[in-house]
């Protein structure tokens, strides 16, 4: 196939990897071709230009700042960047041909986008659906049903779904919640497409750089979070964790990432003295990967306040560096039964400090089991979730609509 792959975000090399630069490079290690058309943040490029990365043709299309910006700038950006992807396309593209348009969400906005690009390449598209908007943002109090702008992004839903010939969703409760939710939906073009990752088959354990380097306790057991800091992951919580923990030494707590909440993160900590808690800035995932040698236990967070079941991508981490997860979750989401079934870890909702504490102590107090279910997480990554296993449903799902 040649697939075009229109994409809000694609990292450089020189900025780590993510779920989706693995599905890219796989894409093609099995024989396909794929072009790369993705938003660029002015903040990173001056220009739209095209370049050869990954092994890829990569067409970086200058637009406004996504990450670490108000919730305003990012929407503005999300408005205006299907019309600034679709003219990059007509100007350096438009005389190529496609078989396949893949794209995800969010944003909403990009129902415009792949349309045209759906009738000018006469070709079907791929939704990969990561985010349910704007369900979530009326979820987390972010918009309300009698705002405007609520409709506005619930029609831009609509239409996304609409314009999609398949939509693959995270997990099976993901799927159930579209079709339920969207009952005009042709129920069968809505599949099941798990996030997968690239899976290091050789990796050398190294112990105690780390913990060296920033000075954290080695007779301690290391609980790692790493990922976004924001509204979603219900950071009230966390601090909650936190400040309950605060004279237990024989947890620390590692925090890594970026988001516009952290900074309540960092002024709760400061504020309360709290000892055995690191914040650090996002890492480069091989840096952030080999931190995670030195974990014990992988921290997962979200929102109790989440109608949409969530299936956070984090865990892919945790899993091939062989670490126990423990999740606060919402009632609604099927993350924490895998974690159950797959004897991986455990759950306790988000908001029951008593529940998620006493887990936490039988993570701290028994290493042995902590031993267990790392090993059962890393089996089940390799039968799951390896990026692998991506572009053979890539290739099975889109074969009905070739």
């Amino acid at each position: 196939m040649k697939i075009l792959y229109i994409s809000a975000t694609f990292p450089r090399v020189k900025e780590g990897s993510t779920i989706y630069t693995d599905l890219a490079e796989e894409i093609v290690k099995e024989g396909h071709l794929i072009t790369i058309v993705v938003a660029e943040e002015k903040r990173k490029s001056s220009k739209t230009f095209i370049d050869r990365e990954r092994n890829l043709n990569i067409l970086r299309v200058k637009t406004g700042n996504v990450f670490d910006v108000g919730f305003i700038e990012k929407g503005i950006t999300f408005l205006l960047m299907p019309h600034i992807l679709k003219r990059a396309i007509k100007t350096h593209l438009s005389d190529q041909e496609f078989d396949l348009i893949l794209f995800e969400s969010p944003p909403v906005t990009m129902s415009s986008v792949v349309n045209w690009a759906m009738k000018h390449f006469k070709s079907p598209s791929y939704l990969m659906l990561k985010d349910v908007f704007p369900q979530n943002a009326l979820d987390l109090g972010i918009l309300k049903k009698s705002h405007p702008a609520y409709w506005y992004f619930k029609r831009k839903e609509k239409k996304l779904y609409d314009t999609a010939s398949l939509i693959g969703t995270m997990s099976k409760a993901n799927q159930d919640y579209i079709i339920k939710h969207n009952p005009k939906i042709d129920s069968n073009k809505v599949k099941i497409f798990p996030n997968t990752k690239k899976i290091n088959l050789e990796i050398e354990k190294r112990k105690n750089d780390f913990r060296k380097m920033y000075d954290i306790p080695t007779n301690s057991v290391l609980a790692i979070y790493g990922g976004n800091m924001g509204k979603p992951q219900g950071l009230g919580f966390l601090c909650e964790v936190l400040e309950s923990n605060k004279y237990n030494n024989a947890v620390f707590f590692l925090l890594v990432g970026r988001g516009n909440e952290k900074w309540r993160v960092i002024e709760f900590v400061k504020d309360n003295n709290i000892t055995n808690a690191l914040i650090l800035d996002s890492l480069h995932r091989d840096e952030y990967e080999e931190m995670l040698e030195e974990a014990d236990i992988g921290l997962v967070f979200l929102d109790k306040r989440f109608t949409i079941p969530n299936f956070p991508s984090r865990v892919l981490s945790y899993f091939e560096k062989s670490i126990p997860i423990l999740a606060a979750i919402d009632k609604n989401t099927d993350f924490g039964q895998m974690l159950r079934e797959s004897r991986s870890g455990d759950f306790s909702l988000s908001g029951d400090i008593n529940d998620f504490n006493e887990k936490l102590s039988l993570f701290v107090e028994n290493p042995d089991l902590r031993v267990k279910m790392g090993q059962s997480g890393y089996e089940y990554l390799l039968d799951n979730y390896d990026v692998k296993l991506s572009v053979k449903l890539l290739e099975k799902h889109s074969s009905s609509v070739l």
